[in-house]
């Protein structure tokens, strides 16, 4: 049997994934954390084989998350299930330590067989994202200016043009806002960008801004 742990503030979300795993016996979401804190304390208190983790959090970023509980047990598994396209975060969760990335639209087709193959080991990657890695590793891929960015300075980002407040993105990050400042700082001159409302105007043309319903 394969406990799952899944970490997503949308109840529904977690019905949904839940009715999605029932009809295969071996795979069985015996947790449900709605935020970052809730899934960190839950790992510390009772054993998953893997966890499916949406990278838009209440109080923490996923990557966040994602590398905290690697940090505390390395050998669990992670598969990061997300709204956001692979080419936005799915080279950033793999680096970080997450062995599987899929958007959640195409989830129904493939989370089961994502299950099947991480489980045995291997990592599993759409398409897309295989198309992603080859580009980069041929060194014949345009990168975007957000792809020069530390994690950081791209959740700084995001969530700014989310219409985050810099003492909301302080809050998130868990950081002081004299630190989101130097991040913000950073990404702008990273980008080039002289304000702002360039950066924002950037991430919503590059549909950085995760829409949930």
């Amino acid at each position: 049997m394969i406990n799952i742990l899944v970490v997503d503030d949308h109840a529904l979300i977690r019905k949904g994934l839940k009715m999605l795993l029932e009809e295969t016996p071996d795979y069985r979401i015996t947790g449900e954390a709605e935020n970052g804190l809730q899934a960190v304390t839950m790992m510390r208190e009772h054993h998953y084989d893997l966890v499916l983790l949406d990278m838009s959090l209440p109080d923490k970023h996923g990557m966040d998350v994602l590398k905290q509980l690697k940090i505390e047990q390395p050998d669990v598994k992670v598969i990061v299930l997300s709204m956001y396209p692979e080419d936005q975060f799915g080279v950033r969760a793999l680096k970080a330590g997450a062995v599987g990335y899929i958007n959640k639209q195409s989830a129904p087709e493939n989370l089961v067989g994502a299950i099947q193959q991480v489980m045995s080991g291997k990592k599993y990657i759409s398409a897309t994202l295989a198309e992603q890695l080859l580009s980069n590793l041929m060194g014949d891929s345009q990168e975007l200016l957000h792809q020069s960015l530390s994690n950081r300075e791209y959740q700084t980002l995001c969530l700014m043009a989310s219409g985050k407040s810099l003492t909301e993105i302080s809050e998130i990050m868990m950081l002081s806002p004299k630190t989101v400042s130097v991040y913000r700082a950073r990404m702008l001159e990273k980008m080039g960008f002289k304000n702002n409302a360039e950066a924002v105007h950037y991430a919503i043309a590059h549909k950085l801004v995760e829409s949930k319903s």
